[in-house]
């Protein structure tokens, strides 16, 4: 009989062990962390003290990545704020780095407007097809010369697609030292908001530039 047929057994049957008391009384099985026996009662508990760790544990991770959401949720308020104080495009070009650094603590930022700094044809085509932000553990085409030297040392990068209606008006890039700053995996969310933040600001002023 296999292992999977007893369990079966059992889960099919819950009164057998009270039509069997002895047998209850005198099971006893391998301790998890030792080599001696215990009770099933002794089993059970210390199964359910592990079951609690699992528990607590994943609980404190929950907690964790809310206060992480709701500190980014803050920095992307503040970084909103600071945005719009910025009365004319050259200020807000200017703006933009410092407020990455100050606020998200990221150290490489490279943007590009399309109407002051007309891209490749295939860098202009990477943005076009990016409907959100993505990661990368390499530069995009030619993209890593925007860091001038910095550019070998960099090994993680978001790629954030600046939108204006259905088209793209430039390409804001943060970069780090850091292979796991920004990761292929990594959710996006908040590296969106930042793109929709940032293509917000630049429209109205980019429209009075083409004006």
């Amino acid at each position: 009989m296999r292992s999977e047929d007893v369990a079966q057994y059992l889960q099919d049957n819950p009164q057998f062990f009270e039509e069997h008391v002895e047998t209850l009384v005198h099971l006893n099985l391998p301790h998890p962390h030792g080599g001696r026996t215990i009770s099933l009662s002794e089993r059970q508990l210390l199964a359910l003290r592990e079951k609690n760790k699992e528990l607590e544990k994943k609980l404190r991770e929950m907690i964790a990545f809310a206060q992480e959401n709701d500190a980014l949720q803050h920095k992307v308020h503040e970084f909103v704020v600071a945005l719009f104080a910025a009365h004319d495009l050259a200020t807000l070009q200017a703006m933009i780095p410092h407020l990455l650094r100050d606020i998200f603590s990221v150290p490489h930022t490279a943007m590009r407007l399309w109407q002051i700094n007309p891209p490749s044809a295939e860098t202009l085509a990477f943005a076009d097809a990016q409907a959100q932000p993505v990661c990368l553990h390499h530069a995009a085409h030619d993209t890593a010369a925007w860091f001038g030297e910095a550019a070998s040392q960099l090994h993680s990068y978001a790629y954030l697609p600046l939108h204006a209606g259905s088209g793209t008006i430039g390409l804001l890039v943060l970069a780090s030292e850091d292979k796991q700053r920004f990761y292929p995996e990594m959710g996006t969310v908040f590296l969106q908001r930042i793109a929709e933040a940032v293509s917000s600001a630049l429209h109205p002023h980019i429209s009075r530039t083409n004006g």
